[in-house]
């Protein structure tokens, strides 16, 4: 499909044909301009993205077989990404995979890092430019002269993709210019990062992988046109607060969504993410008669059977004013009065390992559509209280 074709596919929708109408200067005016178009250019980007990764998998596996562990750290949405891969990298190559947020690594958290050398550690960033990026690389490659590096990343032009060149203990991907988004919040940068990390690190045949991302852009689409409708409508509703809930891989994905909808509503409407093992232990206090509660329904056992008996549980103590449960082939009598299932074929098939990016995209369009039901511009809802990349501040040295 051609890019005017999908415009215009994507104007045939209800709810996005009013937005799309205009031309993009004036979407841009109206302050969603830059976020609507991000959000519905992720298929196609995936498509793009597995082909780039593929390219780089040959030189990224020699790294990895010489590697005794794999630490991915990233900051804000980039560690999230982080948190959707590194489960399935653990279980694909048998090695210890762990997310280590940049932040932690700069307090002193490298003395949780393994023992055993050589390893591994892979950076996720979209700008590249936030200041724990680089703080975290040239802390390592100070003091850790066995640890190898790789980078991935939307912006040729960062820090991140430049500081470092030269340096053979380091090597980077960096994806095509159009993921690295203009908006505030991340949407397509997200997903390509944690599509790039997979198609890097999962042990599949390249025409596999590319095989695998057509299905997930096929599924994207598919959401993009039938559900949008479904998605601003419940947007609009009454409820003020929002509770994700995602196991595993898809833990990753119900934070970011949480992160959507609190950054796109400057606060408006307080989040939580959480599994669903963990919800009962305290956090289920949150969910009241004015909580959406957002259910990414795993397809494999024994995951579904924990989720189903934790969501029969809100059911039974009437819990929450509405559930969205995403997912496929889910059960009927999951369903409250009140609640929403958002069926994807072929999510099944596609493994719960990989569709973290279509769970993502629901909770966009959540906070987007949200965003604009509270007045505020999607482009840069929060008057300046936070930034597209975080403000400098100082790197201070640290002996662990």
């Amino acid at each position: 499909m051609s890019d005017q074709d999908w415009q215009n596919a994507l104007a045939s929708q209800g709810d996005l044909r009013e937005l799309m109408a205009p031309p993009p200067e004036e979407r841009a005016a109206a302050g969603y301009g830059l976020t609507l178009a991000e959000i519905c250019q992720q298929p196609d980007t995936w498509i793009e993205t597995a082909q780039l990764a593929a390219g780089m998998a040959g030189a990224f596996r020699k790294t990895l077989e010489a590697s005794r562990w794999v630490i991915f750290t990233g900051s804000g949405s980039s560690q999230y990404a982080c948190e959707c891969v590194h489960p399935a990298v653990q279980a694909a190559t048998g090695l210890p995979a762990f997310t280590l947020g940049g932040g932690w690594l700069l307090v002193g958290g490298r003395a949780s890092v393994p023992a055993t050398r050589p390893g591994l550690v892979i950076s996720l960033a979209r700008s590249g430019d936030s200041p724990e990026s680089c703080g975290v690389v040239k802390a390592f490659l100070d003091s850790e002269p066995e640890v190898r590096h790789w980078i991935v990343t939307c912006n040729a032009q960062g820090r991140l993709a430049t500081q470092f060149n030269g340096d053979a203990r380091l090597q980077k991907l960096v994806l095509a210019p159009r993921t690295n988004d203009r908006s505030l919040a991340m949407t397509s940068s997200f997903t390509n990062l944690v599509l790039a990390s997979l198609a890097l690190v999962i042990p599949l045949k390249a025409d596999r992988f590319e095989h695998l991302a057509c299905g997930l852009a096929d599924a994207g689409r598919r959401i993009l046109l039938n559900h949008t409708g479904t998605l601003a409508t419940m947007a609009r509703g009454g409820f003020r607060r929002t509770v994700y809930m995602g196991t595993g891989c898809r833990f990753g994905a119900a934070r970011e969504s949480a992160l959507k909808m609190l950054e796109m509503t400057a606060g408006a409407v307080p989040t939580m993410a959480e599994t669903y093992l963990g919800l009962r232990h305290g956090p289920m206090c949150l969910i009241d008669d004015r909580t959406l509660v957002v259910c990414f329904l795993s397809s494999g056992a024994p995951a579904r059977a924990y989720e189903a008996d934790l969501i029969t549980e809100l059911n039974r103590k009437e819990l929450g004013a509405r559930k969205l449960i995403v997912g496929e082939n889910i059960p009927r009598q999951l369903l409250g009065r009140n609640d929403t299932p958002l069926e994807i074929p072929g999510m099944a098939d596609l493994g719960d390992a990989n569709v973290p990016v279509l769970d993502v995209m629901v909770g966009q369009l959540l906070a987007f559509f949200r965003c604009l039901s509270e007045g505020l511009h999607p482009d840069l809802p929060s008057s300046g209280v936070i930034n597209r990349v975080v403000n400098e501040f100082k790197i201070y040295q640290s002996n662990s």
